[in-house]
């Protein structure tokens, strides 16, 4: 059988590539975390050329797309995307850019990253890191159906059938239901499930769908929960599945290929020049393939050579596999000395299709070449880098070499400052150190962290992470403080549904548990060669602490109290300059209630991070920011809330002074732990606290500039104001919030913005 070779690539999209989908020969459709939704048609046939045009442009991250098929009610069917917004967005696809939804599905709370539809354009299905998948009726736009039972975030749906529907899940689990919501079967797999996909009737194994994940393993099973094959040729996780009505199965994963399975065996494999393979879909009709990647490049493949691109464009797509850097961590620790030299690709052959060997080359680098079982010969795929550059090619800068050297202007009429930095390295200490050498005020650390990380687009060692917001169950990823993103209170314009009040709880509990855990080491080791034997921790408190750090990624797990403990002494009696990454875990306790009557009950937590000057002027601004980040996720439980109630003229006294933080996430922790005492206090009716909170967050509205907490704040004015007229009329004329909101919204020019000032308004002049 013919093998596929490259007929198009798609170049346009800013950033990674999360999903694609291929509904017909001549349309693509593809989503980006470039924030945007673009359609492809094929312009010409020989060879393939396509011109894309935008049909959604949002705000945050896309990382989720599927189309309904066409129905009387939409006869050219429905584009539905959705990301880190938490907003499901469903349009035409005739629709120019600009123009309002057919329909904007809020529900989730937090990044939607599964979406599905059934065959007969019925039903939307959608999963995301909230632990929540539902069900959503075309046409019926209001309500939805959640399935329950999800012990972690959501990573795949299926629309199997009229009857059934199915999930996947970090818990390790595939879930399916019935279109009531009703669980019918629970299947426990080997790791995390990312991919589900329906294989056609009357497949060959006999099975009905496929799974697939962590482990890098492709299962086939049947609907009654039976395991009938499993297809190993990954070397790291698989992100997407794809079946064609020929029962062929195509995979991708983070190993940087795309593979074709036929028979339960893997027939080709397609090595892209990225670091990760995101996404990949079959276009029904013809089987071409199209995959969307790390390199931000939407590719088309096919085994019909009327559809091959110009040879020119498949020899440099070639070329560019060739020369592409591999991050040694994607592969592991190397022996170069034990490695085999050239010789050995003429005189082995390999043992099976996509089979990796490294080569050490004559010029001591290291390359990497696939067997392909096609041409029966080795294939160069790139080279073996210590760091994951973009290029794998080194500046150098004071006899050093790094990934970048950047070129950072102070003050105008000066010359730019270097700012030299790996890939290795923790953005935020790397900026601390710039600002000690070249002796900048530490108002400046906030704002040259994020320049690094905007500016390498938020890139780490083996994989392409977000610049913003934290993968809560995926790969490692290097610690970046005060980066993990909080959940965002739905966004509606003025079309879709209302949202004042925001009724449910917003906590802050994604993180990426081990770089952590290794930064708390590092400090700690720092701490014994200090000789501070009086506050660092033990091997073997070490040893416990890692262990309680493991339940704590497992999710909503108890921690031992003696681990407890030892958090709580590093996040307060560490030196401030030491107490971020305890504080980071300290926060995470309050997933489970019994971690969070220890500590608010036995261990006085508030009084303990009021003594360790976590809320003094002096204090580090990102200490003081994870410190509020616990307190917002009291509101998880009852006794937090009972806690929260009790001692609320304490919290809002600790929070107080930083009203008008210039610390972003600072204030966004704070405008977050506004809105859960607005949602707690609109079941109490308190009159006098809530005039309180209307006062405080009048001046955060008439200082802050950061778009996110301007927001916030306004959802708990609008929340609060939803209490009844009374306290609407103190908002007009004790506190002047007509005014901090006409500040707010001429600051900060957003739709979201302007659509919840609207809503407030509405109150205000009721």
């Amino acid at each position: 059988m013919a093998e596929y070779k490259l007929s198009a690539s798609l170049r346009g999209h800013e950033d990674d590539v999360r999903s694609v989908i291929f509904p017909s020969p001549s349309t693509v459709a593809s989503a980006s975390r470039d924030s945007t939704v673009r359609v492809w048609s094929l312009q010409s046939s020989n060879p393939p050329n396509f011109d894309s045009a935008i049909k959604v442009h949002g705000t945050a991250f896309v990382n989720a797309l599927t189309v309904v098929p066409p129905t009387a009610d939409f006869p050219q069917g429905l584009i539905v995307s959705g990301g880190k917004d938490q907003i499901i967005d469903v349009r035409q696809p005739t629709k120019a850019l600009g123009e309002d939804a057919d329909a904007l599905l809020i529900g989730h709370g937090n990044n939607i990253c599964a979406l599905d539809a059934s065959q007969d354009g019925k039903l939307i299905i959608s999963g995301g890191w909230d632990m929540e998948a539902r069900i959503w009726t075309v046409g019926k736009w209001g309500d939805s159906t959640l399935l329950k039972g999800h012990q972690g975030s959501v990573w795949a749906v299926l629309a199997y059938d009229a009857s059934s529907i199915i999930t996947g899940c970090a818990d390790k689990e595939i879930r399916i239901f019935s279109p009531t919501g009703q669980l019918t079967k629970s299947i426990k797999t080997g790791d995390v499930v990312r991919a589900l996909c329906r294989l056609p009737a009357n497949h060959p194994s006999g099975a009905q769908f496929a799974s697939a994940g962590n482990d890098a393993i492709i299962r086939l099973w049947t609907l009654d929960g039976r395991q009938v094959h499993e297809l190993q040729g990954h070397e790291n996780f698989i992100y997407s599945l794809a079946a064609s009505p020929d029962g062929r199965l195509v995979s991708c994963g983070e190993d940087r290929t795309a593979r074709i399975w036929e028979n339960q065996q893997c027939i080709q494999t397609i090595t892209h020049p990225a670091i990760s393979v995101w996404t990949v879909a079959i276009c029904p009709e013809n089987g071409d393939i199209v995959t969307g990647a790390s390199d931000k490049i939407v590719r088309v493949f096919s085994r019909d050579p009327a559809r091959h691109a110009a040879p020119a464009a498949i020899a440099q797509f070639s070329d560019d596999i060739k020369e592409s850097s591999i991050p040694q961590q994607q592969i592991g620790g190397i022996n170069k000395e034990q490695l085999p030299g050239p010789e050995f690709l003429t005189q082995k052959s390999g043992t099976k299709e996509g089979q990796t060997q490294l080569i050490r080359e004559a010029n001591g680098n290291v390359s990497a070449y696939q067997w392909s079982t096609a041409a029966s010969e080795w294939v160069s795929i790139g080279t073996v880098v210590d760091q994951a550059g973009s290029s794998g090619r080194k500046i150098s800068h004071n006899g050093k070499d790094y990934d970048y050297v950047f070129d950072v202007d102070i003050e105008e009429g000066k010359p730019p400052l270097k700012l030299p930095y790996n890939l290795s390295q923790n953005p935020y200490e790397v900026a601390r150190k710039f600002c000690e050498d070249y002796k900048l005020p530490l108002t400046y650390l906030d704002q040259v962290t994020n320049f690094i990380v905007q500016n390498t687009q938020g890139q780490t060692l083996g994989q392409s992470a977000p610049a913003q917001g934290v993968d809560p169950w995926g790969s490692e990823s290097r610690y970046r403080p005060g980066d993990a993103a909080p959940e965002t209170p739905a966004q509606p314009p003025a079309s879709r549904p209302k949202i004042l009040p925001q009724k449910g709880y917003l906590d802050i509990l994604t993180a990426n548990h081990l770089p952590i855990f290794k930064k708390l080491q590092e400090y700690n080791e720092a701490l014994v060669k200090e000789g501070r034997k009086d506050v660092s921790l033990n091997p073997s408190d070490i040893e416990h602490l890692k262990q309680a750090v493991d339940r704590l990624q497992k999710g909503n797990e108890s921690v031992p109290p003696d681990a407890v403990d030892l958090i709580l002494k590093a996040a307060t009696e560490w030196p401030a300059d030491k107490r971020l990454p305890a504080l980071d875990l300290l926060r995470l306790l309050f997933a489970d209630q019994y971690n969070t009557a220890f500590l608010l009950k036995e261990r006085d937590l508030l009084q303990r991070l009021g003594n360790s000057g976590a809320f003094e002027a002096d204090s580090p601004p990102n200490n003081t920011m994870m410190a509020v980040r616990a307190i917002d996720n009291f509101f998880k439980t009852e006794v937090g809330r009972a806690v929260a109630d009790d001692e609320f003229d304490q919290i809002l006294g600790f929070v107080k002074p930083f009203l008008a933080s210039p610390n972003r996430n600072l204030v966004i922790a704070v405008t977050t732990l506004y809105i859960n005492y607005s949602v707690f206090l609109t079941e109490q009716g308190n009159a006098d606290r809530t005039l309180h909170l209307l006062d405080d967050l009048n001046n955060i509205l008439l200082s802050a500039k950061d778009s996110e907490a301007v927001y916030r704040a306004l959802v708990a004015t609008g929340t609060l104001l939803s209490l009844g007229s009374d306290f609407c009329e103190a908002g007009r004329d004790i506190l002047r919030l007509g005014t901090a909101i006409t500040t707010a919204e001429s600051r900060v020019k957003e739709p979201r913005i302007k659509n919840v000032v609207a809503e407030i308004r509405e109150k205000l002049e009721a």
